[in-house]
């Protein structure tokens, strides 16, 4: 990034996993306040500044793609998708144009996340730093990667994240403390589903928003 210039950042929202946990459902395409669950991730993507918005697609692609009519996102498909959660962060990060400085790795089952969550975190963001959201000491999603990570994240293999990344690189790491446990909360069981569709658990209201510490969507 040169001097002076504006960090351009992509989002790659995470939407290619199973949902084992939720039994038959894809949860990412489950009602959520009138629309996809998935679709109040990308909508608050493309309401930030992150630009490409990119969407890692596989378990049921053509209902994660209808679930998303309309929205000038890019997908990007994962066609290993049942391997992991590995796969999908290596598809999506291989998916960013080389004229970006970062990448905001958003998951699909985070329907709480707004366009200002990810506006701060951008807005911290500098070359080389990890940008991890915090609430009361816990961090959370989506964290912002450097460019410079990159090459190890493209080594990721399994289903896991890159979490352990954000320990091996501690002095890269640039806690954002937001405010919200909405950094904190995703919708892994159908219990935790009814919550949210019960008030229980707040999300965006379509008045205010635009257009799991570690957790992984794929479960």
């Amino acid at each position: 990034m040169s001097e002076g210039r504006e960090p351009q950042i992509a989002a790659i929202v995470l939407a290619a996993g199973r949902s084992t946990r939720m039994g038959a459902a894809n949860k990412l395409t489950a009602d959520v306040g009138g629309k996809p669950m998935l679709r109040w991730a990308a909508e608050a993507a493309l309401a930030s500044r992150a630009r490409p918005v990119l969407v890692v697609t596989g378990h049921r692609e053509g209902d994660v793609r209808a679930a998303l009519a309309g929205l000038d996102a890019r997908l990007v498909a994962n066609p290993d998708f049942a391997q992991g959660l590995s796969t999908s962060l290596r598809a999506g990060i291989a998916a960013v144009p080389a004229d970006c400085d970062g990448a905001l790795v958003l998951l699909g089952d985070m329907p709480r996340i707004e366009a200002p969550h990810l506006d701060r975190l951008i807005g911290a963001f500098a070359p080389g730093a990890i940008v991890v959201p915090v609430h009361r000491g816990r961090q959370g999603n989506p964290v912002l990667w450097p460019r410079a990570l990159f090459p190890e994240i493209i080594q990721l293999e399994g289903d896991a994240g890159a979490k352990h990344l954000i320990g091996a690189h501690r002095d890269a790491v640039r806690e954002v403390e937001m405010g919200t446990t909405a950094i904190l909360a995703d919708v892994d069981t159908p219990e935790a589903l009814q919550r949210l569709r019960d008030g229980q658990t707040e999300f965006p209201s379509p008045l205010r928003g635009g257009v799991r510490g570690g957790g992984n969507p794929d479960r």
